[in-house]
Formats: C-alpha cells, sequence, structure tokens
C-alpha cells in the first residue's frame, strides 16, 4: 500500500526508495512491524517507523521463518541501505497505510464471513424446522435495502430441493434469530459494501504530508494522514460483524433449548452426558467480548505533541481490535455449525438441500455425530476450521 501511495508521485521520494520497498516485498523480506504506538493522526508514525527501518539498515525482518537484524538480509541480497533524501523521511513515516491493510484484511475476511453466516443460518433454521417464508422475495422488495434482498435470494437458494423446509410447519412464526436473517444479516452486507467503498478509495489515495505538486511547482502542507475516514467506518464494521455472531449464538441458545422435538442440550442420551451446554457457554463469552471490541475508538481522541495534534482518530486502535473480533466469529460460526449439524441427525433420514448435505458431508468427514459426552473443544476446533475453508459461495 505505501508502494502504491508513493508511487502516485505527490510524496516527493526517490524512485529507488520505492523499488527497495517492492524489491523487499517480492523477496518475502518482511518488516517487523508491532501493533501499539499509533494514534491514527500525522499517520501510523509508529508502525510506519518500524516498517521502514530497514531501508536504511535498521530493525528486523521475518525471513525463511526466522526473525532477524535487517542489516543482515540487507547484506544477504547485496542491497546497500537507502539514503534517505530531503521529504523522503516524513513521506515513509505520514500516511495511513497501517490502518488501511488492517481494513483490507478485514474486508478480505468479511467476504467470507458473511457467506458463512448464511450457510450456518440456513443449516439451523433447518434444524430447528422452521420457515422459509420470511425468505420470500416479495418481502424484501417492499423495503429494499440491497443486503436485506442478497441474504434473503442467498437463503432461498440454499435451501431449494430441502425436503426438510417443504415439510409443513405447525407454527405461523420463528423466532427473531431465524425470522429476520434477512435484516440482520443484510444489515451488515450493507455496512461492509459501504466500509469497502471507503478504503478501496483510502488505499488509491496520497496520505502523507506535506504533499508536492511538481506541475505547479508548489508544496502544500495539510492533514491527509488524519485517519479520521477510517476510524468511523471501522467502528461501523465492528458492529456489522459482531452483530452477526451476536444472531448466530442466538440461534445456537433456541438448537438447545429442547424445542421443535430436539432433546435439551442435544444430546442423544440424557442423564450424565450434557450434551452441547458448553459450547453455548463459549458463544456467549466470545459474543459479549465482540461487544467490547464494539466500543468506538474514533470517539477516544487524546491531545499528544504538546498540543499540535489536539485531535487524533485511533484509527489504528479502531483497525487492530478488528482482528480478535474476526478471529472470534469464526469460532462462533464453527459453534454454529457444530450445533446444527447434530441437530439435524434427529431429523433423519429427512434430507435438506443439496448445497447443505455437502456442507454437512464436509464437516462429517472431521467430526461424527456425538452419542456420549466428549472433549468438545477438538470438535469445535475442527468446525472453525471447516468455517475458515469451505468454498462457500
Amino acid at each position: 500500500l505505501k508502494a502504491h501511495a508513493l508511487q502516485i508521485g505527490n510524496s516527493g521520494v526517490q524512485v529507488e526508495t520505492v523499488q527497495r520497498i517492492v524489491d523487499m516485498l517480492n523477496a518475502d523480506v518482511l518488516p517487523i512491524v508491532y501493533d501499539r504506538g499509533s494514534l491514527g493522526a500525522s499517520g501510523d508514525l509508529a508502525p510506519l517507523a518500524n516498517l521502514f527501518l530497514p531501508l536504511i539498515g535498521y530493525g528486523e525482518v521475518r525471513y525463511k521463518g526466522e526473525k532477524l537484524p535487517s542489516c543482515e538480509v540487507l547484506a544477504k541480497f547485496g542491497w546497500e541501505p537507502i539514503k534517505l533524501k530531503s521529504k523522503e523521511g516524513l513521506a515513509l513515516l505520514n500516511g495511513t497505510q497501517f490502518m488501511s491493510s488492517h481494513g483490507v484484511y478485514a474486508l478480505i475476511q468479511a467476504e467470507r464471513l458473511k457467506l458463512a453466516a448464511d450457510w450456518c443460518a440456513a443449516l439451523s433454521l433447518e434444524a430447528f424446522a422452521g420457515l422459509d417464508a420470511p425468505y420470500d422475495d416479495r418481502l424484501h422488495q417492499i423495503r429494499p435495502h440491497q443486503g436485506q434482498i442478497q441474504v434473503a435470494a442467498h437463503m432461498r437458494e440454499l435451501l431449494k430441493g430441502s425436503e426438510m423446509i417443504a415439510k409443513p410447519k405447525p407454527q405461523v412464526q420463528d423466532p427473531y434469530s431465524f425470522r429476520c436473517v434477512p435484516q440482520v444479516h443484510g444489515a451488515s452486507r450493507d455496512a461492509i459494501a459501504y466500509v469497502r467503498s471507503v478504503v478501496e478509495t483510502e488505499i488509491n489515495s496520497v496520505t502523507d504530508n506535506p504533499t508536492v505538486f511538481p506541475d505547479d511547482d508548489m508544496v502544500v502542507s495539510g492533514g491527509n494522514f488524519h485517519g479520521q475516514p477510517l476510524a468511523i467506518v471501522y467502528d461501523f464494521l465492528a458492529i456489522a460483524l459482531a452483530e452477526l455472531g451476536n444472531i448466530s449464538e442466538r440461534r445456537v441458545a433456541q438448537l438447545i433449548l429442547g424445542l421443535r422435538d430436539l432433546p435439551e442440550f442435544l444430546v442423544a442420551n440424557p442423564g450424565l452426558n450434557s450434551g452441547f451446554m458448553i459450547p453455548q457457554y463459549a458463544a456467549a463469552a466470545m459474543v459479549s467480548q465482540n461487544k467490547m471490541y464494539c466500543h468506538s475508538a474514533a470517539s477516544d481522541s487524546i491531545v499528544s505533541s504538546n498540543g499540535q495534534e489536539d485531535h487524533v482518530s485511533m484509527g489504528a486502535n479502531a483497525a487492530t481490535k478488528l482482528m480478535p473480533l474476526i478471529a472470534n466469529l469464526y469460532r462462533l460460526f464453527g459453534i454454529e455449525l457444530l450445533n446444527a449439524a447434530q441437530a439435524i441427525e434427529f431429523r433423519r433420514p429427512m434430507k435438506t438441500s443439496e448445497r447443505l448435505e455437502g456442507f454437512l458431508a464436509s464437516f462429517r468427514k472431521v467430526c461424527p455425530r456425538v452419542e456420549d459426552d466428549v472433549v468438545m473443544y477438538e470438535q469445535m476446533n475442527k468446525a472453525e476450521e471447516l468455517i475458515k475453508t469451505f468454498p462457500f459461495e
């Protein structure tokens, strides 16, 4: 991201400086960057200092799995330390690339997680003997939020051809965690799309200072390094992603309550077996933790630099707290998959749709049906891994 920003031509750097960044990346010589110390204004000063110390022969890099002094690795490649010229230090240290890179990563994960959320919800709906009426396209065309329309269509595709969904049901309505999947998942999809638009603008921008306009023979000092556009949308993204986990845990809870002809805690042999009680505990704990990660970083400015930097974005904090939240989401969807797959066993020999049966078959290759109590964390880990690798579409 920094190499791309510098080559736009408004930062005042040597070509060889940008080329060295590219060479290091291509050779998999990766600077060690620490995740604390940026206020998200005046750029990501501390992390970007870590990132570019190796250009001048200082700092550390990771190369071939080892953490090494950068001077040793530069010598291996015959690279002389870059002799920085005027403005180059500022060009390298100023900028929002630490914040931006986290946002790009978070959005890549969000694209997978928004699909996984629908797949797990569809499987849980089948396990709970739920209704498909809430996914009728007519409902969503009269409240035409794009995410809502997309999720409803996706759910219809996932459930197409299912014996279970076609079976008549006695209830008129399902709990909100099943009935309102298009509205909840859809709102998160719309939020993800908006965040993506902001991040795509940011990573194609010049964000160091001062800015050079060579055609006008002008240098202008401004504030493009301020991370407020990112800080606000990362707080927004945290809320949107956390809600996918929040509603997932509610579906898990519904599955273990002993409703709709399912046994309490989904245990085949009740009594001494506690069944699927503890995975829901774990899910509840992670949902609560994710609520903490939704605390607004952008609204928490602290004065720095002796009053010169009197309003800062805290965008780096907004960015880094997305990482554990995303990790929790993979675990939460793994728990939903684990519970839904177990509940489906009590609906056999009826089958769900071809696509969901394929999802179940992949899971059953690594996790068998639970008859008596087992060590649950192993199954939870395998379910999480499938959420990370299954070809959702």
